[in-house]
């Protein structure tokens, strides 16, 4: 058993089925359950076809130490991290969020939805799980839960629903885990939901649970037409992340959102901390210092983000990729709470979001693009000294600052590629930047 390509930086997910199966997740689950050290640890599942096989060869491990499951079913990612926090138990949860339907793997989290990452618990969980200890003297037992009413409540009282506004929402599910909670959530709001492959399926029929590609709004978008919408949502498949698209049809990027909420909560928290990470538009750290509050930038990351705002107390952060993260949430990403807010939001304004989205969009972007390179530290070094009349710094990749543009180049943490985001005033000023580094990458 070969788990050099199992464990990732922030998650063990997106695995191939030759990478992980029940012989791996079995050793995982004994590794894990030896770090956290507790009595009991909560684990629940995705749709996916091989998740109900890899949920068991886990809990075999977890129990085979003694130590006790709760086990929660099909669930979405941000309701085991409800769970862990309401609980206070660690948890872990069999997905591969947004990656193709043969792919899988786990995300765990420590007592009161904490990360794991690889400098938090990932390398001892992996030492442990290459060599896993002899079963212990006793068996856990394994006691199921539905994790569902305690969510909604949760989620509900984090926003104020009186404050709600009838509207219509079309959100597409993907055939993801959004499907399970949404109209459990909405059914307690004036929302009208109307819903797109919200039937979890594991083989997702109907298009990848990637929103993050344009081609996969596709069907969202012929949907909207045809219903006229106040707001639009695409959930990827374990819907901890959510894409939103405006009332004309348009979709948001994760830093528009980003920034739309942290100046939401400013009014409600004047003076907080804002986490961002370094893909963000720039229109984020500079919607917070308008709004009176404190910027915080960090590295990519679920890990990173959720320890910087315990570091920090910040009430919200928010990435590029469209996590949402909130300090009531037990610092965890939540696509179905961060539309709550957005909702919310829309009523309290009184216009729609087409309108809002304009005070916080003065950049033009380029979306992430992906280079296959070979040699990828002598790539970046290059593309460094080619950009050296910008301030450069390697907080997480190369991120080179020229004023009113900027350039990110960071090596991906699941795929063998060097991802590029370019920021600057125009479209025009963006392509210039893109085919400049394109160019620069080409010989590597």
């Amino acid at each position: 058993m070969d788990l050099a390509a199992v464990f990732k930086a922030y998650d063990i997910r997106g695995l191939a089925p030759e990478q992980l199966g029940p012989e791996e997740a079995r050793a995982i689950g004994i590794g894990f359950a030896e770090f956290a050290g507790t009595a009991a640890i909560a684990l629940g599942h995705d749709c996916r076809l091989t998740s109900p096989d890899l949920a068991q060869a886990a809990i075999d491990g977890i129990t085979s130490r003694g130590t006790d499951v709760v086990y929660l079913g099909e669930i979405t990612t941000d309701m085991l991290y409800y769970f862990s926090g309401a609980a206070d138990l660690p948890g872990l949860v069999i997905t591969a969020s947004h990656n193709p339907p043969e792919y899988n793997g786990m995300k765990l989290c420590l007592a009161g939805a904490a990360p794991v990452g690889i400098d938090t618990g990932l390398s001892e969980i992996r030492a442990i799980a290459a060599n896993p200890p002899e079963p212990g003297p006793t068996t856990g037992t394994v006691r199921q839960v539905d994790a569902l009413p305690g969510y909604v409540d949760h989620l509900l009282s984090i926003v104020d629903v009186d404050r709600f506004l009838p509207m219509r929402v079309v959100a597409d599910g993907g055939n993801g885990m959004a499907g399970i909670a949404l109209p459990s959530v909405f059914a307690r709001t004036p929302i009208e939901l109307i819903g797109l492959y919200l039937e979890p399926d594991g083989t997702f029929p109907n298009h990848p649970a990637d929103p993050m590609r344009p081609e996969n709004l596709e069907d969202l978008l012929q949907l909207m037409a045809q219903e006229s919408p106040h707001l639009g949502i695409a959930f990827d498949g374990d819907a901890d992340r959510a894409f939103f698209v405006d009332d004309q049809g348009v979709a948001l990027s994760g830093s528009t959102t980003t920034a739309v909420i942290a100046d939401w909560f400013l009014r409600r928290e004047p003076g907080a901390s804002i986490v961002h990470n370094l893909i963000c538009s720039k229109a984020v750290p500079e919607t917070v210092v308008a709004a009176g509050g404190v910027p915080v930038r960090t590295r990519v990351g679920h890990s990173y983000i959720k320890q910087v705002m315990k570091e920090t107390g910040a009430v919200f952060g928010g990435e590029h990729s469209a996590h949402f993260y909130f300090r009531d949430n037990y610092r965890a990403d939540s696509g179905i709470l961060a539309s709550l807010v957005l909702l919310q939001i829309i009523a309290e304004a009184g216009r729609p979001l087409s309108q809002i989205r304009r005070d916080y969009e003065p950049y033009a972007q380029s979306g992430e693009i992906n280079f296959a390179v070979a040699k990828e530290d002598e790539a970046t070094a290059a593309v460094e000294i080619a950009f050296a009349h910008g301030a450069a710094d390697r907080l997480d990749g190369l991120t080179v600052d020229m004023g009113d543009r900027w350039l990110n180049l960071r090596p991906s943490n699941t795929e063998p590629v060097l991802r590029l985001n370019v920021e600057a005033p125009t479209a025009e000023d963006v392509a210039t930047i893109v085919d400049s580094v394109g160019s620069i990458l080409e010989a590597y």
